[in-house]
């Protein structure tokens, strides 16, 4: 019987397995994909990791001083295979966990065609592998190419003029500068009130700001900052924004909502290169009625609609493990005799930075349970 196996080859995956090796553990990570890190693979080109690199780097292997404050996308691509050579990793590739059962004395995990038996499982599949899509009227009519942030690399992934992108979320705000800079007409559908943050403050990352959430209570940091953000950020109704009720630190935290960290989007809105626009509510062949009853014409669509976590499939109907969507009830907890998840909730300090801090904790207390 293994002692314990990893699900998933991201960051996650590849820190437990550094982890559990530190404890003196073999673990076995099952991937996927054909390579590690594959969804940092896919990410758009122009990709720089939104947090600052002492707080983007894995346990026990930092970025390099030499890197750059915000890395780079192939940086970030190169940076899972050095880590797990560095700690002799060898995950087994083209291996999809197809079910996870409890068994007497441990789980089986059916993958790859194989049945494993092991003691402990760690699912680490991370926050951003099953896409969501909206869906209105009209939408399958749609002449043009209706693309997820998910397939979009570059502004040539998209042809025609008028672009039209959905959703305000950090990949959302970015691809649509990405259009705008290209030349193209770029309206941006914003459903929800929002709130913005700086990439810097005081010259300082705006992820360095958490450290104020080990002091004070979460809504109190954010009335404490919200003068700060405001004499930085400035007035962003009268674009077409809508200042959320809650603070950014409590949108996260209550809503599961990761704040605009602004690139230069709110620039760009503020100089008429894009357009906000409020929900939809149909389509017409090209033409796109939104709430407010304006229209307007595109010839392609970007879904900047986020991802969901679903381990339906995988657990079935095993109680106390899952929410009704499938995301696991909490990380970095046992939840069952020898089971762990990792890193599946949005925090405020980034998931990079929570990853590094849960990898440790389960990797030492697998450790404790194994004996």
């Amino acid at each position: 019987m293994q002692d314990v196996v990893v699900i998933g080859a991201g960051p996650a995956g590849l820190a437990l397995g550094a982890c559990l090796k530190a404890q003196g553990l073999e673990p076995l990570i099952l991937e996927r994909e054909a390579t590690i890190g594959s969804a940092w693979r896919r990410h758009y080109d122009r990709l720089h990791l939104h947090t600052d690199k002492r707080r983007s780097g894995l346990p026990m292997r930092p970025y390099p001083a030499s890197a750059p404050r915000y890395i780079p996308r192939q940086q970030v691509v190169e940076y899972p295979e050095d880590y797990a050579q560095h700690f002799g990793l060898s995950p087994r590739l083209n291996c999809a966990v197809e079910k996870v059962e409890q068994i007497a004395g441990g789980w089986r995990v059916t993958a790859g065609g194989q049945q494993i038996e092991t003691r402990a499982v760690i699912p680490a599949t991370g926050v951003s592998e099953v896409p969501r899509y909206g869906d209105w009227p009209g939408l399958d009519g749609f002449p043009g190419p209706v693309l997820h942030t998910r397939d979009y690399r570059r502004p040539a992934d998209l042809p025609g003029q008028r672009v039209l992108v959905i959703g305000f979320g950090n990949s959302g705000g970015e691809l649509a500068m990405d259009l705008a800079e290209d030349g193209r007409q770029v309206d941006m559908v914003v459903r929800s009130p929002v709130n913005l943050l700086p990439k810097e403050l005081f010259g300082q990352p705006i992820g360095n700001f958490a450290l104020l959430q080990k002091i004070f209570p979460y809504r109190v940091v954010d009335v404490l900052t919200a003068p700060i953000l405001r004499a930085k950020i400035g007035d962003y109704a009268q674009y077409g924004l809508q200042k959320s009720p809650k603070g950014p630190n409590a949108q996260v935290r209550e809503d599961g909502r990761i704040p605009l960290i602004d690139l230069g989007t709110l620039g760009m809105i503020k100089a008429g290169k894009i357009t906000v626009r409020p929900g939809i509510e149909r389509l017409d062949g090209n033409s796109v009625t939104f709430v407010d009853g304006s229209t307007g014409a595109y010839d392609a669509i970007l879904m900047a609609t986020g991802y969901g976590v679903d381990l339906r499939p995988m657990f079935g109907d095993m109680p106390g493990l899952l929410d009704d969507s499938g995301r696991p009830l909490e990380s970095a907890r046992q939840m069952a005799p020898g089971l762990w998840f990792c890193s599946y909730h949005t925090v405020p300090n980034g998931q990079l930075k929570e990853i590094s801090l849960q990898a440790p904790r389960i990797a030492a207390e697998v450790a404790a349970f194994l004996g």
